[in-house]
């Protein structure tokens, strides 16, 4: 039976947790916290609010040597300013279940990134995994982590 992986990642956001979830919320945001190299937009009409149980969402993503890629996700889950899950339809994984979950701390928003997924393939998927897909991964989630931390920095400019 193929490996399922698991990617984790939490991160400290300094704003409020209807900031963050408003944010997080909003498919078309995605595009700003994805490395341009993979050339990743959203294709699926753009939904005014927030995502909801049952939303399916469309993209074209680049992440190998330029390749584009066609990926469907649906919303299968959401407690508002709790959590949301988006799972693959269709795309390069056999399996990807993304959990967002989003906690009010002191400082801001700790919000958890919890990934579990499945390469196609066999031993091929788990070849690829080991010399590409899991760095990636953690190169994609470092991106964004870094991009988050800049659109929720206010603007120290001069008075």
């Amino acid at each position: 039976m193929a490996s399922v992986y698991l990617l984790q990642r939490t991160q400290l956001i300094s704003a409020s947790l209807e900031e963050v979830w408003d944010y997080f919320s909003a498919p078309g945001n995605l595009t700003n916290i994805t490395p341009a190299h993979m050339r990743f937009r959203v294709t699926s009409p753009p939904v005014e609010g927030q995502v909801y149980p049952g939303q399916i969402i469309t993209y074209k993503v680049s992440p190998v040597a330029g390749i584009p890629l066609e990926w469907m996700t649906e919303i299968t889950h959401v407690e508002y300013l709790v959590y949301f899950v988006d799972e693959q339809r269709v795309g390069p994984y056999s399996i990807w279940h993304h959990q967002h979950h989003f906690e009010a701390v002191a400082g801001g928003v700790k919000m958890t990134d919890t990934v579990h997924y499945r390469l196609p393939f066999g031993w091929l998927g788990k070849l690829a995994h080991g010399l590409f897909v899991k760095r990636q991964l953690e190169a994609l989630f470092a991106y964004r982590n870094e991009a988050v931390k800049k659109q929720f920095t206010p603007s120290t400019a001069a008075q």
